[in-house]
């Protein structure tokens, strides 16, 4: 594989390989990098510190929501980058090579704005160029608590009440690109929140400014019951309803779990070509339900992964969930598979994986292909993981790698990880471990 200096792949040859490098890969099967749609970095601080009741008679997604909001008002912007280095670290040496941040920390805690109001955005940016991950910043929207709800102070720095801001704050980010990222390592999309978060004109703006623009659009959609009760208490109809009647699903759109939808919506979503995210790892520590991935395939629409919460960051185990989770349901197996063939389930999940990922994201990555960035990951076919696998092995690959298997990663043609290590770990580790004990010991 060859690279050009922007680290696009030019062509395939075995002509002129340097000998060493193969040596390093002998035994190693080469993966196109996979894409992690849906992150939200900061989270990272609080895996396993919820795991337990809170003294609500029920604990939900809900009382879930108001731990993150808690820890997300301790973070200062130097804790937000350690954050998001532990997190895009993670994701590298899973054979992670681009993500989608769902970014929607903008203010200093109590609401007021930084004097660069971009702060917490450089941070994020500054994290995954350090660790050398591909990155679109899926600026986030977030205007209110709800439909007729009081403000809530623990959503006080996430908020841009005002469309001008919104628009200033995201071409300020899109204008800087160019003089601090490398060419194709660092785009923008925009992410209203959600229905509930963000008033339906403030919503039709940002949607309209995102297609003058061409930038992808991502929203959290029918994640939990409340929230389709509320869009129906508000304007009559379910939440991709009322996407679909204001002309707001499109192929650049792509909603964050719809797993609360009807087989009306799932058809919506599928005319219109849009892709759903399904975040299986996050889904099920929330308690939030199972993506009706059998549906949205029927209706047409595309499937993508993300980490979400970044409870568990491991692509691969997102995507054979998708396909457990209906198992569970359904009692029976090989639900998804698009046909007959031995591989036709693991083709379908790995491309999920990769090549709608991408898509989602408007990233030029998600396969080896020439003109595409040379981003892929190697895995040891040695691992006992993959001991066998022979030409199973994109069977063994989506349904049972581990994380161990995982021994390069290359990004635009650099090596980010070699032999299962990354030349920053103990140092992302240590100061990461510092943050954890100034914002637990706060608590």
């Amino acid at each position: 594989m060859f690279a050009d200096a922007s680290g696009r792949i030019t062509r395939f040859s075995r002509e002129n390989a340097d000998l060493a490098k193969a040596e390093r890969l002998r035994n190693r099967a080469i993966l196109p990098g996979l894409v992690n749609v849906h992150s939200h970095a900061f989270q990272r601080v609080i895996r396993g510190r919820t795991e337990y009741r809170s003294g609500a008679e029920r604990d939900t997604f809900w009382t879930w929501r108001e731990a993150m909001y808690h820890a997300a008002n301790l973070l200062s912007p130097e804790a937000i980058y350690h954050s998001a280095r532990m997190a895009y670290l993670e994701m590298l040496l899973s054979g992670i090579t681009t993500v989608g941040e769902f970014h929607y920390l903008h203010r200093a805690p109590g609401g007021i704005p930084y004097q660069d109001r971009n702060l917490l955005a450089w941070q994020v940016l500054r994290a995954a160029d350090e660790t050398g991950l591909r990155i679109c910043l899926l600026r986030t929207v977030y205007a209110r608590a709800g439909w007729g709800k009081p403000e809530d102070p623990g959503q006080a720095r996430f908020l841009t009440p005002r469309f001008e801001d919104f628009i200033g704050d995201t071409e300020g980010v899109r204008g800087a690109l160019p003089s601090i990222s490398r060419p194709g390592r660092a785009w923008v999309g925009v992410a209203p929140h959600s229905i509930r978060a963000v008033p339906l004109d403030y919503l039709c703006d940002v949607v309209s400014y995102a297609q003058s623009n061409h930038l992808p659009v991502h929203m959290h959609v029918a994640e939990q019951p409340a929230e389709v009760e509320a869009c129906l208490a508000e304007y009559g109809l379910r939440p991709v309803e009322l996407l679909h009647q204001h002309g707001i699903l499109n192929s650049r759109f792509t909603g964050i779990h719809a797993i609360h939808i009807t087989p009306e919506e799932a058809g919506y979503l599928g005319k219109a070509k849009a892709r759903v995210c399904a975040c299986p790892t996050s889904e099920r520590n929330l308690g939030d339900g199972a993506v009706p991935a059998d549906r949205l395939f029927a209706a047409g629409a595309g499937i993508c992964f993300g980490s979400d919460s970044n409870v568990q960051i491991d692509l691969l185990e997102d995507a054979r969930l998708l396909e457990y989770h209906l198992r569970m349901n359904k009692l029976e197996r090989v639900v998804l598979a698009p046909g007959s063939s031995k591989d036709a389930l693991a083709r379908r999940l790995f491309a999920s994986a990769t090549e709608t990922g991408a898509e989602s994201l408007a990233g030029s990555v998600g396969s080896l292909e020439v003109g595409r960035g040379a981003d892929f990951f190697t895995v040891d076919l040695d691992d006992p993981s993959l001991a066998g696998a022979g030409d199973a092995l994109l069977n063994h690959v989506v349904f049972s790698l581990e994380r161990t298997a995982v021994r390069d990663v290359a990004v635009g043609g650099e090596f980010v990880v070699r032999d299962g290590h990354h030349a920053l770990a103990d140092e992302i580790i240590r100061q990461f471990a510092g943050v954890q004990r100034d914002v637990w010991d706060a608590v």
